[in-house]
């Protein structure tokens, strides 16, 4: 070897025998969050199609509520997401035990997160009002989200515990409520919606008490699951802690920023939602089937990136840091390889797609089309929910919510609203401009995640500081 050069490690091939390994066992893992997210999609499409088999009204009422609904619900659930790799890391450690008292605090979170929800939900008229929607629509949403409250504080203790599940790499307990929730949610909505077995028909507000008595259904389970041996080895029912400002602040420095990271995504595309309107019926509604199209591809990398946040937790608890770069390795990989894929069949099969949703040839032009945007967003989305993920099992979750405000708010939506009304001169592309400025931002936010990520967990240093800080 020549003089002054020094013998460099060969590098891993790309699918060793350690990839095969971490890839099984982010599937593992991740498989069960893959089905959970589909059962709540599967609840979220038999409301909107029972609703709108009732009357179209209702439909609008229900859409628009959910539109309030979901953006709220995220903010402040998100904030107890930082549970899964708080807890992953200190079952790691070997400190599961302590994972209990940390799980308490969450709750507390939780309950007060509830509160505030239900505060702004009965006030959403105000928005309704100021935003001039129809009237019939808007009294609907009111008394959809007014039904819905009763059911918060259910679902704000069920979703922590379910985040204190997956922490500890037991995914299959909400995979299996989620399941049994699904035919829980048709049955009460064909009660609550058309008026069955003695209930009153309240069209789209029957949704909403339909969501209200899953969410305590799926409490009531979840508190016979945490009872099992494996969560008693917790400490989560030894006793009732109160507020401990030291354990709260820890949880909320990791997960108000996940909250905010998620929040200001779902609110751009309600927003682009309203201006999209405007273009027509046509526009709006190949605009949703692309949405849908893009959501559902979706959930695949983004229940990887939870899997993989849980795994990276674990290994840094159990100070094998090498083990968790190669998580990083293999969930992209993993999440690159399934994007291609999606990808190709969206080109291919993009009228089919369409079709499955409408019949109407205009909108089936209009949504193949913008399948064609998919198929490029699919590629950046998918791995940036994945290298999401990852940060958060290094417990990095800061500079991510600054790269989505960025990228979202101050690129892809001026961009698309200048593209999409033909501002400043430019050609009016309507639709088309909205998903430029989409695919513009998210390819700046996705450049800076990996960037963020690859800094993150190539320096052992870095990955101590995170770990070390908090619980």
């Amino acid at each position: 070897m020549p003089a002054g050069h020094s013998q460099q490690p060969p590098r891993a091939p790309l699918l060793d025998g350690a990839f095969r390994r971490e890839a099984r066992t982010l599937l593992r893992l991740g498989g069960p969050m893959m089905a959970t997210q589909m059962c709540i999609m599967g609840m979220g499409f038999i409301d909107t199609a029972m609703a709108g088999h009732y009357d179209a009204v209702d439909l609008a009422g229900v859409a628009l509520g959910g539109s309030v609904l979901w953006p709220v619900f995220m903010l402040l659930t998100g904030m107890n997401m930082a549970l899964t790799p708080m807890i992953a890391q200190l079952d790691g450690s070997g400190r599961r035990g302590e994972s209990g008292a940390l799980t308490r605090q969450g709750l507390w979170i939780a309950a007060a997160a509830a509160l505030l929800a239900i505060l702004l939900l009965g006030n959403a008229r105000l928005l309704f009002d100021l935003a001039g929607v129809d009237a019939g629509a808007a009294a609907i949403a009111e008394r959809y989200l007014d039904a819905v409250c009763w059911g918060l504080p259910a679902s704000y203790l069920y979703v922590t515990l379910r985040y204190m599940s997956e922490g500890l790499g037991k995914t299959q307990p909400p995979m299996l409520i989620a399941v049994l929730a699904l035919p829980l949610n048709a049955l009460l909505n064909w009660m609550f919606i058309y008026g069955h077995f003695g209930a009153p028909a309240l069209g789209g507000e029957g949704c909403g008490w339909a969501t209200a008595a899953v969410w305590w259904a799926q409490l009531l389970i979840m508190l016979g699951v945490v009872r099992l041996p494996y969560f008693r080895a917790t400490g989560l029912l030894d006793r009732l802690d109160p507020p401990t400002a030291a354990q709260v602040a820890a949880i909320l420095r990791l997960g108000v920023p996940i909250g905010l990271t998620v929040f200001v995504e779902m609110m751009l595309f309600s927003v682009i939602n309203f201006l999209v309107a405007e273009f027509g019926v046509v526009q709006l509604a190949a605009h949703s089937i692309a949405g849908n199209v893009n959501w559902a591809t979706y959930v695949i990398p983004m229940s990887l990136g939870s899997a993989a946040s849980i795994r990276i937790g674990y290994l840094i608890g159990s100070d094998d840091l090498a083990g968790a770069r190669t998580v990083v390795r293999t969930a992209v990989t993993l999440s690159v390889g399934y994007a291609l894929v999606v990808s190709a069949l969206l080109i291919a099969a993009r009228r089919l797609v369409a079709g499955i949703y409408t019949d109407d040839p205009a909108v089936i032009a209009l949504a193949a089309n913008l399948m064609l945007f998919i198929a490029v967003y699919q590629l950046l989305d998918d791995t940036q929910a994945t290298m999401t993920g990852a940060l958060r099992g290094f417990k990095d979750t800061r500079m991510p919510m600054v790269y989505s405000l960025l990228g979202w708010w101050l690129l892809a939506l001026p961009l698309g609203v200048v593209l999409g009304l033909g501002s400043f001169g430019l050609p009016r592309l309507e639709v088309y401009g909205f998903w430029i400025g989409l695919t513009v931002g998210l390819a700046i936010v996705a450049t800076l995640i990996g960037t963020r990520l690859h800094r993150t967990s190539s320096s052992d240093l870095r990955i101590r500081r995170l770990a070390a800080a908090g619980v």
